[in-house]
């Protein structure tokens, strides 16, 4: 424990935590607007709440309910609901970020609620209803919103 509140502080202490209001502590990954990757050490309890939307452009790719694609449990996300469509897998934002991919998907909202290995860690995944839609959609660079 005490090795978390080590780390928080010297995340605090640095500034990583730019993006706005936060409130509560980072729930798997700390990230700042400038460098929205995963410090993958600094695992706390809760997600943070921004009051500030941004953007960045990332490899969005996408994945369907196979255990080949997934864990065990192919239907059920990593924050413990139901995939479906608009979920989307990242492991540098907080699960309940909402995520807009415009020159994809105009205006559709996609909601965080599902994890990758760690070796995607800088990756956007979307959840399709099946094999052959994710394998149609491949992987695309692209600007998305976070709001």
């Amino acid at each position: 424990m005490s090795k978390y509140i080590v780390l928080a502080a010297l995340f605090v202490g640095l500034g990583v935590f730019k993006i706005g209001v936060m409130e509560g502590a980072v729930e798997h990954y700390a990230y700042d607007a400038n460098y929205p990757y995963a410090y993958e050490s600094a695992l706390v309890n809760q997600s943070p709440v921004a009051s500030e939307s941004w953007s960045i452009k990332v490899r969005v790719t996408a994945y369907s309910s196979r255990i080949e694609e997934t864990d065990d449990t192919p239907n059920i996300t990593a924050s413990g609901t139901n995939v479906r469509p608009g979920v989307v897998a990242a492991n540098w934002l907080p699960f309940g970020t909402k995520v807009k991919i415009p020159e994809l998907f105009g205006e559709k909202v996609f909601l965080v609620e599902d994890r990758m290995h760690k070796r995607n860690g800088d990756k956007l995944d979307i959840w399709f209803p099946s094999t052959e839609e994710a394998l149609r959609f491949g992987t695309q660079l692209a600007r998305i919103e976070i709001l």
